[in-house]
């Protein structure tokens, strides 16, 4: 009888000694580099994932020159669309600068794994920064110029606000988002085959079906039509929808209906008294009295014991050891 798990480690997987690397706004970590010569220091980023990750300080209002302190700057509606223009110098026009420093991020660190944003900046905000009309009256709502710059270039990275980074659910998507892009870009880093894109596929399935049934329906056509070379387009449209797969946050109903087709799976193995503790773990999940980790740890012990090896290769139970440990935090 097999005592573990005994999977040689695909193509795909993220060796324990690389540590993956994500974009962190510089005032979360706590460096005086805002328009007032203060910080945002952040615990959750500047302590937890500090620990776990390689954090690349950025502040691009910094980088183009505009120096601490500094005049404050501000989204303005303007005809030629929204502009970062000066609070009290309207002639101050940032925009196009912020966008370079996006575009020479890119270029200069390819291997981000992901990025945490300041919440509410007019570079840096990921979403809902006030902009304003041209004579200074609130006008509305948009992404701050530099973390719209990147998201256009990069649009599978996964990206966050720290304030949002304080919903338990949207904090364990980011981790878990990061940890999928490192496996896609470790797939990318080779010519990819048609059959390391099935594998991939097949590794993800519960994972992919846990947040978004119908998106992972979509992505088997793709997967078989890779022939023996998929072609770019076809790589770039099955990451697209992966990596937007899984920026849905996974709902209960999903994890339950996961959690019981991997326990079909075990269905013949187990005696009555087994049977029913697992099915127990998964109500007691489904009615909020437990953390999705208990089923999850009964359904790898019993794996453990009656290897099914189909099952013990799927990410949704067996994630990067790192991702396991920030994924339970949250």
């Amino acid at each position: 009888m097999n005592s573990g798990f005994s999977i040689i480690d695909p193509p795909t997987s993220i060796p324990d000694r690389i540590r993956l690397r994500l974009g962190v706004s510089a005032c979360l970590l706590g460096q005086p580099v805002r328009y007032d010569g203060g910080h945002k220091r952040d615990s959750f980023v500047a302590d937890l994932l500090a620990a776990h990750f390689d954090l690349l300080p950025l502040c691009p209002e910094v980088a183009i020159g505009l120096g601490v302190p500094r005049r404050p700057i501000r989204l303005v509606d303007t005809a030629a669309g929204v502009r970062v223009r000066g609070v009290h110098d309207p002639a101050l026009d940032v925009t196009d600068a912020l966008d370079g420093e996006a575009a020479r991020l890119v270029g200069a660190a390819p291997d981000l794994c992901g990025y945490v944003l300041k919440k509410n900046s007019p570079s840096c905000g990921m979403q809902r920064v006030k902009t304003y009309t041209e004579a200074g009256m609130p006008n509305g709502r948009a992404s701050g110029a530099y973390a719209a710059s990147l998201m256009a270039r990069v649009p599978l990275l996964p990206v966050e606000e720290e304030g949002r980074l304080n919903d338990p659910a949207l904090r364990e998507n980011f981790i878990e988002r990061v940890f999928a892009y490192a496996r896609w870009q470790a797939l990318m880093a080779g010519e990819v085959t048609g059959a390391a894109l099935i594998d991939f596929h097949s590794r993800h399935k519960y994972q992919l079906l846990a947040h978004n049934q119908a998106a992972y329906r979509r992505l088997g056509p793709l997967v078989a039509r890779a022939g023996r070379r998929p072609g770019a387009d076809l790589l770039q449209e099955y990451g697209r929808g992966f990596m937007t797969a899984l920026a849905r946050p996974a709902c209960i109903g999903n994890h339950v209906n996961v959690l019981q087709h991997l326990a079909g799976y075990l269905k013949d193995r187990l005696d009555e008294g087994d049977k029913t503790e697992l099915q127990a773990a998964i109500d007691d999940f489904h009615a909020r009295r437990a953390p999705l980790l208990v089923p999850i740890t009964l359904l790898r012990h019993h794996l453990r014991r009656n290897p099914q090896p189909w099952a013990m290769q799927q990410t949704y139970l067996n994630p990067d050891p790192r991702e396991q440990v920030l994924r339970n935090h949250a």
